[in-house]
């Protein structure tokens, strides 16, 4: 390892995307893993996290959230962290990359409020072909505005909490930001009763099932034709290489509240 290889830490390191960052943290030549971060109870505290990966020991034990050792945080553990989390990187100047989804408008406020102290990439998908999509979806929405009826339907396994997921509120923030309109109001979940559907309505439809790792659909339906946008994941490492390559990018950035639009350059893409 050289003097600049970036040493990352990963918050939730025992859950499914923890395993796939641990991987992805050695697999980077840019970064080196130093810090595997597990819930106080957790009865895996202490084993090697090269071991508990399958990759061979590597002197990283999997330990409570201590972040002094390591240069960057990432953190796709669970909302009920997130005190800890901010606390500690803020206090320490430690860069954060979020990846938790389903945090509530007072969390969404006390990340903000961090990122005025600390570098922050806070997305609700780390993929590069997501983020591709958001574009597509913001230009095509633009020059469709109202006249197309919107509809969104995300698939996930079964053992995912949040619903919608992030990614599909992602997108519907794209088309709505593009037709200048309020997400909060414009969004419908799900369909039942007796009512039409109203214009300018964003339908969002959450599926759940087996081990579906993660597929967005948006529709664009108009009188005689409908364009649809899709994207599908067929693994949890492109998210997990995509946090990693956030790691590296928000390692010298300033305090800030960043996604991966920032990261990957397409802010001012046309």
């Amino acid at each position: 390892m050289t003097s600049s290889t970036l040493n990352i830490g990963i918050m939730g390191a025992s859950g499914r995307m923890g395993r796939m960052l641990l991987q992805a943290a050695d697999n980077n030549p840019k970064t080196k893993l130093a810090g595997a971060f597990v819930r106080s109870v957790s009865s895996l505290i202490g084993v090697d996290a090269g071991e508990f990966i399958g990759t061979g020991k590597n002197g990283v034990a999997l330990s409570t959230l201590d972040v002094s050792g390591i240069d960057v945080l990432i953190d796709f553990s669970l909302p009920e962290a997130l005190d800890d989390v901010l606390a500690q990187c803020v206090a320490q100047k430690k860069p954060l990359i979020m990846g938790v989804t389903g945090l509530n408008a007072e969390q969404e406020a006390k990340l903000t409020a961090a990122s005025q102290e600390i570098a922050i990439v806070y997305a609700g998908n780390f993929s590069t072909g997501v983020n591709l999509s958001l574009n597509l979806l913001a230009t095509t929405a633009k020059v469709l505005g109202l006249e197309a009826d919107v509809e969104i339907i995300e698939h996930h396994h079964k053992h995912k909490i949040d619903a919608p997921s992030g990614t599909a509120l992602m997108m519907a923030k794209s088309v709505a930001d593009a037709r200048k309109q309020s997400l909060k109001t414009a969004l419908v979940h799900g369909r039942h009763g007796a009512a039409k559907r109203t214009a300018g309505d964003i339908g969002m439809h959450a599926v759940r099932g087996g081990e579906i790792v993660g597929e967005h659909t948006v529709e664009f339906i108009m009188d005689g034709e409908i364009i649809e946008i899709t994207h599908k994941a067929q693994s949890r490492t492109t998210f997990a290489a995509g946090a990693v390559r956030a790691a590296v990018w928000a390692a010298d950035k300033p305090a800030g509240l960043y996604d991966m639009q920032d990261v990957l350059g397409l802010k001012n893409a046309s």
